[in-house]
């Protein structure tokens, strides 16, 4: 089989950063019984690590979530090695991309409309709505009239974001007139608003789960996780968060309710990270869900606590090798916390005081140097102010050394 894997991640081996130590393509897919050809750009060329001997072509393009050139590459190796069987991308912003590239040229895997069932955010609220499964209330955006008379039916707050982003990134909370036609006058200036939809905000804690779906849309694994701090926050400079949460019947039912999800939506052979909400009268509502591993320090820990790879699981599924039922997981704890840099100006540090003493339970610690420049921005796996993963089999103590960090982590940077 000829597999041609796209990569936009890099793998750093200073033994400080950890990011993206778990895509370990090399070990993973079978590059003896494969043909196994990349596509990476420049971050990604550090993040494949095959013996260049066992590499049956690589090329490198200045983006690979640029279709066209996406596409083109792929026709490069099938002229250089022949037709390709398989074309691999785990990256949450690559996988429709990819999609379409496999339309284009006949390639065997998930389709556009397959893909739009974990990565359009009506299309999947659509589908779970027709099913009966609770979703707030919600359109996509025509125009600023239409979103306008949602806005006269829903009430405020409300939320306007894009149907295919991820981590929050262009997400809009409006609380008024004003600043509903604030958002909307920055969104149609960018000439995005067809890609944008409208809806109901709904109060509540925020979990997320994150698990694994095999070939009968059964979920082979799951883990249960409750947010500290929200996601859209994170943006604004709030530090994020989640806590692996233990047996309860609240957990039981969320995982019900991910079973019901999954089965609505027929999610197949791929990971998956769903996030709902509790509403305060104990109503579950979907929020929203990615057929992919979920980000931040999320893969790490759940490899950690119950030595569950979902990379592995995908990679060795994508591939056709068979996938191991995971062992029955351990009732441990566990918990991750980063925080962010400042979204709108550079930052030169002085000082990011290690937690440790403070926190014993801190298993992982990222922090920059004094003298390094932070620029603003950044999804969870940049350099941030500080990231943190926590071990303990009592949720509770989880949560605690998480907001003990939160409360004294000493950080100190100049503006440039």
């Amino acid at each position: 089989m000829h597999i041609v894997i796209v990569n936009r991640w890099p793998r750093f081996f200073d033994g400080v950063r950890w990011d993206n130590e778990l895509t370990r393509y090399e070990e993973f897919v079978d590059h003896d019984a494969n043909q196994v050809s990349y596509i990476v750009d420049g971050l990604g060329a550090d993040g494949v690590l095959a013996d260049p001997a066992e590499i049956a072509c690589l090329v490198r393009v200045e983006d690979v979530n640029d279709v066209a050139a996406l596409g083109a590459a792929v026709r490069e190796i099938t002229e250089r090695v022949g037709p390709v069987d398989e074309l691999l991308a785990l990256s949450e912003f690559t996988l429709e991309q990819a999609a379409k590239v496999r339309a284009e040229l006949g390639i065997p895997g998930p389709t556009v409309d397959e893909v739009a069932v974990y990565r359009d955010k009506v299309r999947m609220k659509q589908i779970l709505d027709e099913a009966g499964i609770r979703v707030p209330r919600f359109a996509g955006c025509v125009d600023a009239e239409q979103v306008r008379a949602f806005t006269e039916s829903c009430g405020y707050p409300l939320i306007l974001k894009p149907v295919d982003a991820a981590a929050s990134i262009g997400v809009h909370r409006v609380t008024d007139r004003a600043e509903l036609d604030a958002a909307l006058a920055e969104v149609i200036s960018t000439g995005a608003l067809v890609r944008y939809e409208v809806e109901e905000f709904v109060a509540g804690d925020i979990y997320h789960i994150d698990g694994f779906v095999d070939d009968d849309a059964s979920v082979a694994f799951q883990a249960v996780s409750r947010y500290i701090n929200d996601c859209l926050a994170f943006t604004t400079g709030t530090p994020l968060g989640s806590v692996l949460v233990g047996p309860s019947p609240v957990r039981s039912m969320i995982e019900e309710f991910s079973r019901t999800v999954i089965a609505a939506l027929g999610l197949r052979r791929l990971p998956f990270h769903l996030e709902v909400f509790l509403t305060p009268d104990g109503e579950l509502v979907f929020l929203e869900i990615g057929g992919r591993v979920g980000g931040a320090e999320v893969p790490h820990l759940l490899n950690q606590v119950f030595g569950v790879n979902l990379y592995e699981m995908w990679l060795r599924a994508l591939s056709g090798d068979p996938v191991a039922a995971p062992a029955e997981p351990v009732e441990s704890s566990g918990g991750w916390l980063v925080i962010p840099k400042s979204a709108e100006r550079t930052e030169r540090v002085l000082r990011a005081s290690s937690m440790r003493d403070q926190v014993p339970i801190v298993w992982r610690e990222l922090l920059p140097a004094p003298g390094q420049v932070l620029a603003p921005g950044g999804a969870y796996d940049a350099l941030h102010r500080g990231r943190f993963i926590l071990l303990h089999e009592d949720e509770h103590v989880v949560e605690a050394g998480i907001r003990k960090i939160i409360e004294n982590f000493d950080f100190e940077a100049e503006l440039l």
